[in-house]
């Protein structure tokens, strides 16, 4: 907001101040990011920076280690860059593969969340529901309680026997389905399966669906849904036609902070997945443990820029959400 003309000189005084204090924050909470981007592009293998990075020399600076993330764990990374090249890549390097769990993983952990997050939004929501408070509590426990502890829990949980639940596979070209057997050695447990992972990770972004769509039906108006019941639309009708499009900006808000979360996460994918089962975050942490390359610098300016991304969409979704319940001009 701009400053009134008739401001006292000592409102003069705190009004610059205040926003030399909010950059100042703004800088101490960013700094950390963006300081990650340019030595994600040192020549040297330095997480600091180099005298030619400091002097803005050209041989201070390369893509090597983007090059890096492609070619680790290749079979013939040398290899002319051709069909064959990139068929090793796809089947061999490391960090491709975790990009792709985690792209999978984190595709099926949305669409759980998503869905499961909007009914439980949707029931929530409605004043008649009894112990609304107490069951939105526990619903978003997940966000409250340390991520140790929710890890630990699913990890007990999913070791237990119980009923045969189904099991995924993830190969090069597409996806296998199966169920453990009794003899199988994991006998029917969800712990060191994909199928695990996947609906752990959607338990954690549960709680961000309910809460943005929780928040998009504070102003939804009712009467439309009566309207559509005295024109004869049956209940299914009257939720795709008329509740779905006005509250789609909440369910897709929730459903990016889900996938955001399942892609940056790491504890419960120690905790559940299998040796196999490496995700980004997952081999990023094995980097820091076993080598550190300033690939991991690359991985992180990577993710930033999707998270960048990430939340100017959900920027962009939260003003069309205002402008459609009317709480914003046109």
């Amino acid at each position: 907001m701009a400053l009134p003309i008739y401001a006292s000189p000592l409102e003069r005084v705190w009004y610059y101040t205040f926003r030399v204090i909010c950059a100042l924050v703004l800088f101490f909470l960013i700094a950390p990011i963006l300081i990650v981007i340019p030595l994600s592009f040192n020549a040297q293998p330095y997480f600091t920076f180099t005298p030619d990075m400091l002097a803005f020399k050209a041989s201070g600076y390369s893509l090597r280690w983007y090059d890096t993330l492609l070619t680790f764990g290749m079979q013939f990374p040398g290899h002319v860059r051709d069909s064959t090249w990139w068929a090793d890549l796809w089947q061999n390097a490391k960090w491709v593969n975790a990009a792709k769990n985690s792209l999978i993983i984190g595709f099926f952990a949305t669409i759980v969340a998503a869905v499961l997050g909007t009914i439980a939004a949707l029931g929530l929501s409605r004043p008649e529901m009894p112990f609304r408070r107490p069951i939105m509590a526990i619903l978003i426990s997940p966000m409250i309680v340390p991520i140790i502890i929710t890890a630990t829990g699913l990890f007990f949980f999913y070791s237990s026997p119980g009923f045969p639940f189904p099991y995924l596979t993830f190969h090069p070209f597409g996806l296998h389905f199966g169920y453990f057997s009794t003899q199988d050695e994991y006998g029917w447990r969800l712990a060191g399966t994909y199928i695990g992972v996947i609906l752990a990770h959607a338990t954690l972004g549960i709680p961000f669906v309910i809460i943005t769509v929780t928040a998009t039906l504070v102003g939804f108006d009712r009467s439309l849904i009566r309207a559509a019941a005295s024109l004869g639309a049956t209940p299914t009708t009257t939720f795709f036609k008329v509740i779905m499009p006005l509250i789609l900006p909440g369910v897709v808000s929730g459903a990016l902070f889900a996938f955001v979360t399942s892609f940056d996460e790491v504890v419960a994918v120690l905790f559940i997945g299998s040796p196999d089962q490496q995700t980004i975050p997952r081999q990023m942490w094995n980097g820091i443990r076993e080598q550190i390359s300033p690939a991991i610098l690359a991985v992180a300016t990577i993710l930033v820029v999707i998270s960048i991304a990430m939340l100017s969409a959900l920027e962009i979704l939260r003003r069309r959400s205002e402008r459609m319940r009317g709480l914003t001009p046109q």
